[in-house]
């Protein structure tokens, strides 16, 4: 798979296996634009925002905030369908405890916490690296839980066909517990299904179990 860069991003410091890049690259005239906002916003929030541990702030979040958001440069579809396989199994996959941190679009506060992934295949299989960066990918982006939870069943769906999708994302919001009602120990849970998964109580509730149960 050829690596698409843009000409004012500049040269990664690696590529990994797979040959997808690995975020530390920025685009330089983003970059420059950010760094002056958030000087502005340290203006506004510090009166000794002039400070030295705060001269290199601006352009540490410059770079910081194109990192928590590079999802948006990535196709999902395009990671399934690079290591897509023609194989005869029709038995639940299960990749669970799949570490997610995203931002809460309401707020720019992160919340983090577990996806857990299944698919019933129909006739093609793909990588199970694949399923964790699908939900990188989007979990990298100005989120909210219940959308990202369609997106990862949507995506996996459409780029597979199986007979179904089951996707549960469990995580901690910080705009829950830091501000607002500050609850401390609050967790959300958010679940979708298709085909199989919706259709038959028995398929739903060996995954639910299955993610509950401490096989490793």
């Amino acid at each position: 798979m050829e690596n698409k860069i843009d000409s004012k991003l500049k040269r990664p410091e690696f590529i990994d296996d797979d040959q997808y890049l690995r975020i530390e690259q920025f685009n330089a005239e983003k970059t420059r634009e950010l760094e002056q906002l958030y000087n502005r916003i340290l203006q506004l929030i510090d009166p000794d925002w002039q400070r030295d541990g705060l001269l290199k702030t601006p352009l540490r979040v410059a770079k910081s905030i194109q990192f928590l958001t590079h999802g948006y440069n990535i196709d999902p579809k395009q990671i399934i369908q690079s290591a897509t396989f023609e194989e005869d199994y029709r038995q639940m996959v299960i990749v669970k405890d799949i570490e997610l941190y995203s931002l809460c679009e309401h707020h720019l506060i992160p919340f983090f916490g577990k996806a857990h992934v299944a698919y019933i295949p129909n006739g093609k299989i793909t990588g199970l690296s694949k399923i964790a960066r699908v939900v990188d990918a989007y979990a990298r982006r100005l989120q909210v839980q219940e959308r990202l939870t369609m997106q990862i069943r949507d995506c996996i769906q459409e780029s597979l066909n199986p007979l179904g999708v089951a996707v549960v994302i469990e995580a901690h919001h910080l705009c829950m517990m830091m501000r607002g009602i500050q609850k401390q120990n609050s967790v959300t849970t958010t679940s979708a299904f298709t085909g199989v998964f919706m259709r038959e109580t028995k398929t739903r509730e060996e995954f639910i179990h299955l993610i509950g149960t401490q096989l490793h």
